[in-house]
């Protein structure tokens, strides 16, 4: 019978380099940022055992040799845990465990571990432990082998459900459970962002790599102390809220969580409310560490996270953040052969270069809100209908000859979807150009509106 070590918080790290093969960028790992993970984790490192390999081995990952040397270095430091800075299938966690006779963590079950300390709102629980029930639910034989006997006793005896298949079942019904809150959650969400477009504010969602210093840029926007630190995934729970731009007038900024590479799908999975901010944003700041060594590398990373959420689409305006550790860095905005704000150097430590931010932010709005008056012939019903589901439509009277006459306001993402969906191109029948109002929002507007997280998203559930 085999039954999982207890851990600790003394670890003996694990790290594998595939310099070229296949494997090369489908499991190679930076040793550095595993490095930065175990220290937001709050765990001590003992020693790091590294190696390189061509593929994994189908049992160990690392090999016998390896496994032996590691196994004796665990004797020698007394050590209650070891950290793979890779994904283990259950069966290699099995081995492994076996073997070093500890607890055994892979990266995915680290990055778990980090989101579970952060999590602070009721929402940002029930996602994180939705992603480690649907880890747990693949690992639950590896564990506790003893689980599959049967149940003994009076009136248990004989064939039935053994206790695997019980915590089993268990676990599927505490998932189903979870996922029909977080629905609500993302209804919730939803009634908000519907909100906001019919108060015609646009969405800025701050998104990027983990540490890039999302939340210390968005404190300086916002004037606001949400939790910053130079640790990964520092910040879990998202925070919205409503700013005024000379430049862009009032604006809707969500902070979001971080991304990394190789980016649990559980993780994906259990945060898509969350991330769906970032999909339905107006225009994606994507903030970069100027001074990260692994910038590009960082970079091509989140896009592809962006792409799995299907935010790919969005306008994206890049903003290079710490220049302040750059010797010779100066604020500045680089732009396109259309003179149109690709880039922006700032520092969110100092504050330089935040009146270039809101300059290059102001035309980037410009540019995805559209502003039109169009007419619309009777035959485009689903045309219309389309854009009242998108609470683009102002206002709206019916001409003697027929037509729709419109005055809608909606980002040209969404003038686009409508193109698609209906086949219909609407800047056919626009008419002109309508003069932009000085404010857009209705006198009964309250910040609370907007202001998602400072209470509970159901008001239902009993919490305790």
């Amino acid at each position: 019978m085999f039954e999982r070590h207890e851990g600790g918080n003394q670890a003996i790290l694990v790290h594998v380099d595939f310099p070229q093969g296949p494997y090369h960028q489908q499991s190679r790992e930076d040793k550095q940022e595993f490095i930065e993970l175990v220290r937001s984790a709050g765990i001590e490192q003992l020693a790091m055992l590294t190696l390189k390999r061509d593929k994994p081995d189908a049992k160990f990952f690392v090999g016998t040799g390896k496994i032996e040397e590691l196994s004796a270095l665990v004797d020698t430091l007394e050590a209650p845990l070891v950290l793979f800075n890779h994904s283990l299938s259950p069966a290699q966690e099995r081995n492994i465990e076996a073997a070093t006779k500890c607890r055994v963590v892979d990266r995915t079950g680290l990055i778990l571990d980090i989101f579970a300390q952060r999590a602070q709102s009721y929402e940002g629980k029930l996602q994180v432990e939705l992603a480690q029930l649907k880890h747990m639910s693949t690992r639950l034989i590896r564990g506790w082998t003893h689980l599959e006997r049967q149940k003994g006793g009076i009136g248990l005896r004989g064939p039935g459900e053994t206790q695997l298949e019980t915590d089993r079942r268990l676990l599927r019904g505490r998932i189903k459970w979870i996922e029909s809150r977080l629905n609500k959650v993302d209804k919730q969400r939803q009634q908000s962002r519907q909100a906001r477009k019919k108060a015609h504010l646009p969405t800025l969602s701050l998104t990027g790599y983990t540490n890039a210093g999302k939340s210390t840029l968005f404190n300086l926007i916002t004037e606001a102390d949400v939790f910053a630190a130079d640790q990964l995934f520092a910040t879990l729970d998202p925070v919205i809220r409503k700013v005024h731009w000379p430049e862009s007038g009032q604006v809707v900024l969500a902070d979001t969580v971080g991304f990394i590479r190789h980016l649990p799908h559980d993780v994906v999975a259990a945060f898509k409310a969350t991330l769906q901010e970032s999909k339905e944003a107006s225009l994606l700041l994507h903030i970069i560490d100027a001074s990260d060594e692994r910038r590009d590398e960082n970079i091509k990373q989140v896009y592809r996270v962006l792409e799995e959420i299907g935010a790919d689409s969005v306008p994206t305006l890049e903003i290079y953040n710490k220049i302040d550790t750059i010797p010779g860095a100066v604020p500045r905005i680089d732009y396109d052969n259309q003179d149109r704000p690709v880039r922006v150097w700032v520092s969110a430590v100092t504050g330089a270069g935040l009146d270039l931010l809101q300059e290059a932010i102001g035309i980037r709005l410009g540019e995805v809100a559209l502003d039109y008056l169009i007419s619309l012939p009777p035959q485009f019903g689903k045309a219309r209908a389309q854009l009242y589901q998108a609470a683009a439509v102002i206002d709206e009277s019916i001409s003697d000859d027929g037509l729709w006459n419109m005055h809608i306001q909606m980002s040209r993402s969404e003038w686009e979807q409508i193109k698609r969906n209906t086949g219909v191109d609407l800047s056919l029948y626009r008419q002109q150009d309508h003069e932009q109002p000085e404010n857009l929002l209705p006198e009964s507007f309250e910040y609370s509106d907007f202001d998602e997280l400072d209470q509970d998203p159901i008001d239902d559930i009993d919490k305790s």
